[in-house]
C-alpha cells in the first residue's frame, strides 16, 4: 500500500465516519445524559464491535453473508428490532428526576455511570448492523495492494480507522455535553428523548426496509 493510497483511505474514512448513524447518535445521547466519562464506555463498546466486524469481514464472513441471504436477513432483522427497542426505551425515558428516582426505589436521582453497561450498549448498537461486515468487505480491499503482504496492510487500515472513528466519537460526545445543561428542563428533556428515540426507531425501520 502506497502512502498516497493510505492518505486516500484517511480522507474517505474521515467523511464516512462523520456521517450520523446509530453509533454516533448513541455516543452523543450518552454524552448529553451522562457526561464524557460514561460515554467513553459507549465509545469503547462501539469500537470493539466495529473492529471485530471488520476483522470477521476480512476473514471471509462478508462472502458468506452474500452467499446466504437468509442468514443476512435474519441478522438484519434482529439488529433492526434492537434499534427499534432502544428507540422505544429512549422515547419512554422519564423526564422527571424524582420520577426516575422513585422507579429505582431511591430518594435521590441515580445516574448509572457503569462502564460495563455503557460498553454493552455501545457494542450491541454497533453490532446490530450486519451491513457493516459487507461494507468492510467491499471497502477495505480497494486500499490493499494484492502484491504485498495483506495482514500488515489490514492492520494499518484498521488502526487508522479506529483513530478517526474515535475522534468523531469524541466530537459527538462533546456536542452532547454542550446541550446537557438545557436537558435539566423537563420540556427540553422530553423533546430530546422523543427526537433521539424516534431517530433510533427510524434507523431500525430503515435497516429492516432497505435490501442489500
Amino acid at each position: 500500500m502506497s502512502l498516497q493510497t493510505w492518505w486516500l483511505f484517511i480522507v474517505t474514512t474521515f467523511f464516512v465516519s462523520a456521517t450520523p448513524g446509530p453509533n454516533m447518535l448513541l455516543v452523543m445521547t450518552h454524552g448529553a445524559r451522562h457526561g464524557l466519562r460514561p460515554a467513553l464506555g459507549t465509545m469503547a463498546g462501539c469500537m470493539t464491535a466495529l473492529i471485530a466486524m471488520m476483522s470477521i469481514s476480512a476473514a471471509g464472513l462478508g462472502a458468506l453473508l452474500k452467499a446466504w441471504p437468509m442468514l443476512f436477513d435474519t441478522l438484519r432483522y434482529i439488529g433492526a428490532a434492537y434499534l427499534v427497542y432502544l428507540g422505544y426505551k429512549s422515547w419512554r425515558s422519564p423526564v422527571n428526576p424524582q420520577e426516575e428516582a422513585a422507579k429505582l426505589g431511591s430518594p435521590e436521582p441515580v445516574v448509572d455511570a457503569s462502564f460495563g453497561k455503557r460498553f454493552k450498549g455501545g457494542f450491541l448498537v454497533a453490532a446490530s448492523n450486519p451491513k457493516a461486515i459487507l461494507f468492510a468487505a467491499a471497502f477495505l480491499p480497494q486500499f490493499i495492494d494484492p502484491t504485498a503482504a495483506k495482514l500488515p496492510q489490514f492492520a494499518i487500515l484498521l488502526c487508522t480507522f479506529a483513530v478517526i472513528e474515535m475522534g468523531w466519537y469524541m466530537v459527538y460526545a462533546a456536542g452532547g455535553m454542550r446541550i446537557s445543561p438545557y436537558l435539566r428542563e423537563a420540556r427540553v428533556l422530553k423533546a430530546f428523548n422523543r427526537i433521539s428515540g424516534g431517530a433510533f426507531m427510524g434507523f431500525g425501520a430503515l435497516m429492516a426496509a432497505v435490501h442489500r
